[in-house]
Formats: C-alpha cells, sequence, structure tokens
C-alpha cells in the first residue's frame, strides 16, 4: 500500500491548486509547535557542538534529567482512535459527493488523497498505555551516544556501579527510557542497573505527594487556560478547520482535538514521514493550539504560580550535591517525565519571560521564552558539565544544556557559569529543607536539611568511596 502512495503522490500532485499543502511543504514550521509531542530531532538544539569544549578546561563530572523518549497515548485517546476513521469518511464525502469543499484554505489534493488511505492501527491496544515506541527507544538511546561523543573522559563506555547512577520513575515509559539510555553508552550487552525506587518517589515525582500543587487551578474555571479555550480567536479557530475539511457546522471539539493528537503523535513516531491528520491544519491554527498548551504547562508546571518554582527542590539539591562532591558518582542519569522537567528548569529561573503569558497577550507574546515545544518535546533533557580549569582564578565552571542547547543565563557568560555563582543563585534552595519549602502538607523529609544536608551527604559520598 505505501508503495501505491509513493507512486500516486506525484500524479495527485500535477492537479495542485493554490491551497496549503503539508505533504508538499518543505519546511513544515508547524511540527516545532506540538508542545510536549514534539518530536526530539526536530527540537533539539544545533550550537551544543560549536559550545561543549572550554578552553583550558576539563569536563570532571555530569548530572542529567532527561524525560522519557516518544511514547504511545493514553488509553483513553487509544480507544477513540477508530473515531478518526469515522472523520476519514466524512471529510472525503464532503469533497467529492457533498461538494463542500471552501472556496479558500481547502484542503490540497494530495493531503486529501492521504487522509482518504488513512487507517488506524489497531495493533496499538488500551493495554499499551504510554508505552514508549520504537522511536523513542532510539531517542534515549541516540542521546547517550551524543553526550558521549562530546564527553568521552566522563561517559565512560565501561559501566561502574560506583561511577554512575541512574534512576527511574516506577512506568515502562522511564524504564524503557532508562535501558535505552544504558544501550547506547555501554551496548546492547550491559550490566547497567538503577537505584531502587522508593515506595514515595519525593525525588523524581514530588508532583504526585503535593496536595498543594495539585489544587492549583490551572486550567478550570477562570483560569487564562480556560479564558484563552473560551475566547473568540480559540473558537474561530475550530470553525476555520472545520471549513477547511469540508464541513458547514463547527465539529465538536473532541474530534479535532483528536486529529490534532493523531497528528503529533503520528508525527513523532515516524520523523521522517508526514502524518496525514497534520494536513487538516493551517500552520497559523498550529500555533493558536500551541499558546493553549503553552498556557496549560505555563501555570500548571511552571512560572504561572510562584509555587511552582518551589516544588523541585529536592531535584536542585540532588544536582548541587553530586557535583559539588568530590568523588564518585561522576555520571548521575535521572528519567522522569514531563512535569519533572518543566518544574525544574523553572527551579533554576530557565526560559523565563519578563511578561506573564495570559489569553489576552497571545499575539504580543509570538517570540516569548516560555514555549513547550522547545523546552520539552519528547526526550527532552537537561544537562549540567562540571568543568575543573586549573590555570584559571574561578577553577571550577558548569554549564548547562538544555536539549542540546546552552542554557543562556544573564549571570554567566555565553553560557558558561562560575561553580561559586551558581551555588550562592540556588543557595535558597540549598539552605531549604524540601520537605517545608513548599509542600508543607506533605510532611515527608528532604534529601537532606539545606547546607548542612548538603555536607553531609557528600561527606557520606566520601565515606562510601574510601571504604571502596
Amino acid at each position: 500500500m505505501r508503495l501505491l502512495i509513493f507512486l500516486l503522490l506525484p500524479l495527485v500532485a500535477i492537479a495542485q491548486d493554490d491551497d496549503y499543502c503539508f505533504s508538499q511543504d518543505k519546511s513544515r514550521p508547524q511540527t516545532l509547535q506540538f508542545s510536549s509531542k514534539t518530536a526530539y530531532q526536530i527540537a533539539k538544539g544545533t550550537d551544543m557542538e560549536k559550545l561543549y569544549l572550554v578552553d583550558g578546561c576539563q569536563p570532571q563530572k555530569m548530572w542529567i534529567f532527561h524525560r522519557h523518549g516518544t511514547r504511545l497515548p493514553k488509553t483513553s485517546m487509544i480507544k477513540k482512535a477508530p473515531r478518526l476513521e469515522e472523520l476519514r469518511d466524512l471529510i472525503i464525502n464532503n469533497y467529492k459527493v457533498a461538494k463542500t469543499k471552501p472556496d479558500t484554505n481547502a484542503l490540497c489534493q494530495t493531503d486529501l488523497f492521504a487522509i482518504q488511505l488513512w487507517k488506524w492501527n489497531s495493533s496499538i491496544t488500551p493495554d499499551m498505555d504510554e508505552y514508549l515506541t520504537t522511536q523513542g527507544y532510539n531517542d534515549l538511546r541516540g542521546t547517550a551516544k551524543l553526550y558521549q561523543r562530546y564527553y568521552p573522559s566522563v561517559m565512560s563506555p565501561v559501566f561502574n556501579d560506583t561511577y554512575y547512577q541512574f534512576r527511574h520513575t516506577d512506568t515502562q515509559r522511564t524504564t524503557e527510557s532508562f535501558k535505552a539510555f544504558a544501550e547506547g553508552l555501554f551496548g546492547s550487552l550491559n550490566s547497567a542497573h538503577p537505584v531502587e525506587i522508593p515506595k514515595q518517589d519525593l525525588l523524581l515525582r514530588p508532583y504526585d505527594y503535593c496536595p498543594t500543587f495539585k489544587a492549583l487551578n490551572y486550567k478550570g474555571e477562570g483560569s487564562e487556560y480556560q479564558k484563552y479555550h473560551q475566547s473568540k480567536l480559540y473558537n474561530d479557530t475550530l470553525a476555520d478547520i472545520s471549513r477547511r475539511l469540508g464541513f458547514q457546522y463547527t465539529l465538536q471539539e473532541e474530534d479535532i482535538k483528536l486529529m490534532y493528537d493523531m497528528c503529533r503523535y503520528e508525527q513523532a513516531w515516524n520523523v521522517d514521514r508526514n502524518s496525514v491528520w497534520c494536513g487538516a491544519f493551517l500552520p497559523e491554527q498550529v500555533t493558536v493550539f500551541e499558546y493553549l498548551e503553552d498556557l496549560k504547562y505555563y501555570y500548571g508546571s511552571s512560572y504561572g504560580f510562584p509555587e511552582n518554582e518551589r516544588l523541585n527542590c529536592r531535584l536542585v539539591q540532588d544536582l548541587l550535591t553530586h557535583l559539588s562532591s568530590p568523588v564518585s558518582p561522576h555520571v548521575v542519569a535521572h528519567f522522569g517525565h514531563s512535569t519533572g522537567l518543566l518544574t525544574l528548569v523553572t527551579a533554576l529561573g530557565i526560559k523565563k519571560d519578563d511578561i506573564k503569558l495570559r489569553a489576552d497577550n497571545y499575539e504580543s507574546l509570538t517570540s516569548r521564552r516560555f514555549k513547550s515545544s522547545r523546552i520539552d518535546p519528547f526526550a527532552s533533557n537537561f544537562v549540567a558539565v562540571k568543568y575543573v580549569c586549573p590555570a584559571q582564578l574561578d577553577r571550577e565552571k558548569v554549564q548547562f544544556f538544555l536539549n542540546q542547547e546552552a542554557v543562556q543565563l544573564d549571570w554567566c557568560k555565553v553560557g558558561l557559569c562560575k561553580w561559586s555563582d551558581v551555588l550562592d543563585k540556588y543557595k535558597d534552595i540549598s539552605n531549604a529543607d524540601c520537605g517545608d519549602y513548599f509542600c508543607r502538607t506533605g510532611g515527608a523529609p528532604s534529601l537532606g536539611s539545606g547546607i548542612s544536608g548538603l555536607l553531609a551527604t557528600t561527606f557520606a559520598a566520601i565515606l562510601v568511596y574510601l571504604m571502596h
């Protein structure tokens, strides 16, 4: 069937009109606007190649937080997916039988033909809820190989459970992501293993144990998300999409969202192919959807509420502790989820805009720093590299990378920070008792109470090292 499509598409294209055509668009900028469902290969940065080498300095340690790779949808969407075949038939009927093709912004012939041939992959069943895909496995294996290529002196190709420390959450997608990362470093036949997952994972999933966090109104009545969702812009967009597909009424949002989500997932599953459902949307319509997603994540896991800046206290302390310690582990890698990555970036003050995202400033914030598509695609990762610079006055430095892009902070020089400045910048977090720092009702002890806790953890690490 794919061969038939390949042979027929050029013939269809001969009759192409001037309507926007996703399958013929070589740039496809909207694929970089799919929020947390953006493919890593599309979103990853390009400047790491230029910046990972630091003159007069040697990389000594690395600390990594890695979101899982590309995954399958949740059970609820998998169950709804067959509805797309019904929508497919309705769209084809609109264009070929009812003749309700719109005068402007219609589907091009190539995209219409591709939708006509689409079928849901029935091998994806509800019991495969959020499973890591083959592409997701390759995402993690690929980043491991890349970081090892850049930092061969730090990322040894031989696993040692003193030198390396891995940890993941209790899900299939993070477990398999860890395995893929380990394979990228050590090969398919390796003995790498993670540390034991605690019953309450306060380090990688603090949001699961914080009622205060869960109670924040990030998308309910009166929220900026809800205001935007009810705005004329958003609802006109739904109406425009419906007309583009030949409907003479506005489709249920649930149906439009299903088409949009399938577009995002399929494009991430097969980066080198076109998802036929992406053809249902004009690029500017995807931009409208992206802002709705950004409002959700901005208030749900980032700067929208000041409380969110405190949630990932333990993870920041973990970063500071490990990079401060003179002994192993030299490489720490955690494998978690979207909320963990976003709250970590927020705690560190990265990608923060001067103006808050609101429902009414969509048009004025097109160049905003906070774009979930760039910050948190599938397989998003935050990497801190500690350097030692023997001949310099400030011997210790650190560089932060987000998705292979050097993090630009106004108190660092071209992305390279003095370690003393890092410790000073985040001293409130390092001194905090994380059990009381944000989620007072959590009642859980922190990894260490403030500086004394950091020193105690470092001292304990040195004792373990000496005992070995």
